[in-house]
């Protein structure tokens, strides 16, 4: 694999059960041969009547694990949409995806009978398709920003999972990408589209606890583990893939995700993949604080933290840590392990407080609950349902309530937290420039390397 472009197609066999882009380009010879039981290349009207496929949004799903497989059953619930793919470097979580698809389309047939959902190994022969309007991206932190940048190239528009990407370099490029394309993006940042969280955001920025002074913003951490041996790689992973850019390593299955069920993966602990819990809550709750002081598109000014780490083991990601950040104005955002701060996002003025997490809304003076807020004041951006919005602006091409740009704004703020915990000083930012002004050590920590031939 490792010889060949990146975006070459990767040949496959019959055992992995997925299809190559020349299998694509040739599906109409294979139909004629037998095999439209697969994917034919044109799904009849008759199969769903009135609700024939050219009549829908048509989705290619690119990762069907844990989480992927969640937002693949809730876009199957949207008339509008149709998942005509679906892609997994595990054979196994692939066919039980693809029978999750076929089986709810078939209930919706004329004939009772749906064989229009392909699976796939590789996301490039998903990509490739030009019949496939958008593509959900949930895929390990370190597969989000190939995929994506593949998929924008491509004319796809993009659903990809939080956080947007695994460094401050990929996530400038993969804005900067899907803008130039005209690509309808939203990234999995659903507390945008909870009415509590706008409440809480549309109340600080209105004034209504005084001056902003502090944000204060708490989540959980990962436990350690201890070493793990190597492992003989399973027959239906096609686990060089799943490291793809990353560094090379022997394969264990707390490195990677379970070999049976759909328990919570290793990877999310390892730092080759993921940054962590600073970017797994953090991109949600430190987004949140974001848009309540306004500053979705540019980053704190100074930032400081500290953090434990494992000293061995497989899994490296931090554990309890405690950050501050300064932005202009001198507003501090202090995010910590629930230890430190409670769980959620807390907004202090000098006139009161308003604290927001899922499911509940406080604040003081309470009279701040029942406060609506003025015709001519600011009103926040409204979604009441984040996939339903995604839709929405692919059809409108309107920007979602949850864009690439800040996305990689929230993300940034995560990863400039990890890398200040990191080098345990005082980092100071540029967020126009998107450099650090005093340290070249941590400018260096910008980016990561990626595997041949594996690049951006």
């Amino acid at each position: 694999m490792k010889s060949k472009s990146p975006w070459d197609s990767l040949r496959r066999t019959e055992k992995s059960n997925v299809l190559t882009r020349r299998e694509f380009l040739k599906s109409s010879a294979v139909a004629a041969a037998g095999m439209a039981s697969i994917w034919p290349t044109i799904v009849p009207a008759s199969v769903f009547g009135a609700n024939t496929p050219s009549n829908h949004i048509t989705v290619g799903c690119i990762g069907v694990g844990r989480m992927g497989l969640g937002d693949l059953r809730e876009i199957m619930g949207f008339k509008q949409a149709r998942i005509v793919a679906v892609c997994d470097v595990d054979s196994k979580r692939t066919k039980h995806a693809r029978q999750l698809v076929q089986t709810h389309y078939s209930k919706q047939s004329q004939n009772g009978s749906y064989k229009g959902c392909a699976a796939y190994g590789d996301f490039r022969d998903l990509v490739a398709r030009e019949d496939i309007d958008a593509v959900s991206i949930v895929t390990p932190d370190h597969w989000h920003a190939l995929p994506a940048l593949a998929a924008a190239r491509a004319g796809k528009d993009i659903f990809l999972q939080k956080p947007l990407t695994l460094t401050i370099e990929e996530g400038r490029i993969l804005s900067d990408t899907v803008r130039r394309y005209g690509r309808v993006f939203q990234v999995g940042s659903q507390q945008r589209s909870e009415s509590n969280f706008r409440s809480a955001c549309e109340l600080v920025r209105n004034g209504r606890i005084g001056k902003l002074l502090t944000v204060k913003v708490g989540f959980g951490t990962d436990p350690p583990t201890g070493p793990q041996p190597p492992m003989p790689v399973p027959d239906w992973l096609d686990y060089e893939m799943w490291l793809g850019p990353a560094p090379w390593a022997a394969y264990t299955e707390k490195r990677v995700h379970p070999q049976n069920g759909y328990g919570r993966p290793g990877w999310l602990r390892i730092a080759d993949y993921g940054a962590g819990m600073i970017t797994g809550w953090g991109s949600h709750h430190n987004d949140i604080a974001q848009w309540g002081m306004g500053t979705e598109y540019t980053g704190p000014l100074e930032i400081q933290g500290q953090a434990e780490y494992p000293k061995d083991g497989l899994w490296d990601v931090h554990g309890a840590f405690s950050i501050e950040y300064t932005y202009a104005g001198g507003v501090k955002v202090i995010c910590t392990d629930t230890r430190k701060n409670k769980q959620g996002i807390l907004f202090e003025g000098t006139e009161g407080w308003v604290y927001v997490k899922r499911g509940h809304l406080d604040a003081n003076p309470k009279s701040l609950l029942t406060s609506a807020i003025g015709p001519d004041e600011l009103h926040l951006y409204k979604s009441n349902n984040h996939k339903a919005n995604f839709f929405e602006c692919i059809k409108s091409r309107a920007e979602t309530i949850a864009p690439v740009e800040v996305a990689h704004r929230s993300c940034s703020v995560c990863l400039l937290g990890e890398i200040a915990m990191r080098l345990g000083r005082k980092l100071k930012w540029d967020p126009e420039q998107e450099r650090f002004t005093n340290d070249d050590e941590a400018n260096k920590m910008l980016s990561k390397p990626m595997s041949s031939p594996w690049h951006l």
